[in-house]
């Protein structure tokens, strides 16, 4: 599971639109075809991509093995948001630093109100 995976088949507004669906409740392909309005093929190609980058799994529903539900795993989320919170982490010493050093040259021929 790699964050360029993710990230790649999260571009797609499909695919992401995909994912939101799925935080209610796992879903069938087909219901989602329906609901995004595409052909099963397209939407087929869609849960590849997702299921792919490791954002989704697919499983049987019940005892009928020809019945597939699909469902968010959580792995690949966790690891969007550890780099995110780096990222995060990096802005938050960055504007710090700016505070600091606008408080030091705040009083050095700065504006004053």
């Amino acid at each position: 599971m790699s964050l360029d995976r993710t990230l790649s088949a999260l571009s797609d507004p499909t695919r992401r639109g995909v994912v939101l669906r799925l935080r209610r409740e796992p879903c069938r392909a087909g219901a989602l075809a329906d609901e995004f309005q595409v052909s099963a093929p397209v939407m087929s190609r869609h849960l590849r991509v997702l299921r792919l980058s490791g954002l989704i799994e697919e499983a049987a529903q019940g005892e009928d093995a020809r019945v597939r539900v699909y469902r968010l795993r959580r792995e690949p989320f966790e690891a969007m948001r550890t780099w995110l919170e780096e990222v995060e982490g990096y802005w938050a010493l960055e504007l710090g630093a700016f505070k600091e050093h606008a408080e030091r040259t705040r009083g050095k021929g700065g504006r004053r109100k």
